[in-house]
């Protein structure tokens, strides 16, 4: 134990002397934070709603089949229960619902007028705004269909935006650039570590030391395991009180599932640098291979649900994916452990997975 707390301090002392890689640390956080400071938008498709009819009668269902043959949208749920309509929002399953009131028929005949909820989640404002606008444009075509010549019938619409009422930019941002930054910082530091004894000619001590791989990659995980929780700390503070956005769910899940990514960053690094033979190649696999897919597929700027399957199906193993969806539901959602806990077992077993991959690739000899 004396000669692990030894080799731990002289990881942290390379570290901390280091000033290239203490400005990758803790430069490129508040940067990122700062830069992406400005919504994106992209167009929607297949989006999946869901739709509470309560008037179940032959206009509303012509209606949800308008909505579901559209490029724009899936219905993916129908609740009879308008009590249980935060549920799909919940769990993720819809990014938008549908209300129909009792009667619906009956109103737009009597009166012709009827109006109609629409409640879209708004953690993800751009999203949230051009779904709503996609809903408007297919009710307007459908009621100038309902009347072409006749009295003019109306059916309006009563937008509620969950989470993010303000419609701010922040909410979706923060979660993205909090994944990106963890994503690329912790990979790619860890990623040189073990190369950098090769070059250096030092891997042979370490070799011949009583150490087992296990422990030489866990002391070189360690230093960055701590100085990223210092990153993530610093991210929640800047987002607090500069940005303006609140935490509503717990500090302490968020921190822990914040911990639970920054390790699994780290076992990716750690195998990247097991399996390469140069810091230029490490650090060039970690930015290139980490950075693309985790703006492609995270779904922090493009939208999954538009790409075809695929690629939805490659981005389950992209792991900024996952943290973002936990990041989302804890710190703007509020949610719990229990509505996290499949993307939490999902970065366990993936964490699990690359580590026993660098212990299997771990190469005792140089030759």
């Amino acid at each position: 134990m004396k000669r692990f707390v030894t080799f731990l301090r002289k990881e942290f002392a390379h570290v901390l002397r280091d000033r290239k890689t203490l400005l990758i640390l803790f430069g490129m956080p508040v940067v990122q934070i700062l830069i992406f400071g400005f919504a994106l938008t992209n167009e929607v498709s297949n989006a999946r709603i869901a739709v509470v009819d309560q008037s179940n009668d032959n206009t509303t269902r012509r209606l949800i089949g308008r909505l579901d043959a559209s490029r724009y949208f899936e219905v993916a749920q129908t609740i009879s229960d308008p009590q249980q309509m935060v549920k799909p929002f919940r769990s993720g399953d819809a990014k938008l619902v549908i209300v129909f009131p009792a009667q619906f028929e009956q109103q737009l005949a009597h009166d012709n007028s009827v109006e109609v909820q629409v409640i879209a989640d708004a953690s993800d404002p751009n999203v949230a705004t051009t779904l709503t606008n996609y809903v408007n444009a297919v009710l307007l075509d459908f009621q100038q269909e309902l009347s072409p010549t006749a009295a003019p019938i109306s059916i309006r619409t009563e937008m509620r935006m969950l989470y993010n009422p303000q419609l701010k930019g922040v909410h979706n941002f923060v979660p993205g650039v909090m994944a990106l930054v963890l994503m690329l910082v912790c990979v790619m530091m860890t990623a040189v570590s073990i190369v950098r004894e090769k070059e250096t000619g030092t891997m042979e001590i370490l070799l011949v030391s009583p150490f087992q791989p296990m422990m030489v990659m866990v002391s070189k995980a360690i230093p960055y395991l701590l100085l990223s929780i210092i990153n993530v700390t610093f991210i929640l503070l800047l987002s607090v009180f500069v940005l303006g956005l609140p935490i509503n769910g717990s500090i302490t899940l968020l921190m822990a599932e914040s911990i639970l990514f920054i390790i699994t960053c780290l076992t990716v690094g750690i195998f990247i640098s097991v399996k390469t033979s140069s810091q230029q190649v490490a650090m060039l696999i970690s930015l290139m291979g980490m950075m693309l897919p985790t703006i492609l597929f995270s779904g922090f700027m493009f939208p999954i649900e538009n790409m075809p399957v695929p690629l939805q199906l490659i981005s389950n193993i992209v792991p900024a994916k996952w943290y973002y969806i936990i990041v989302k539901s804890v710190m703007i959602k509020g949610l719990g452990f229990s509505d996290i806990w499949k993307e939490t077992l999902i970065l366990a077993g993936i964490t699990i997975f690359m580590m026993a991959l660098s212990l299997k690739n771990f190469k005792i000899r140089l030759a």
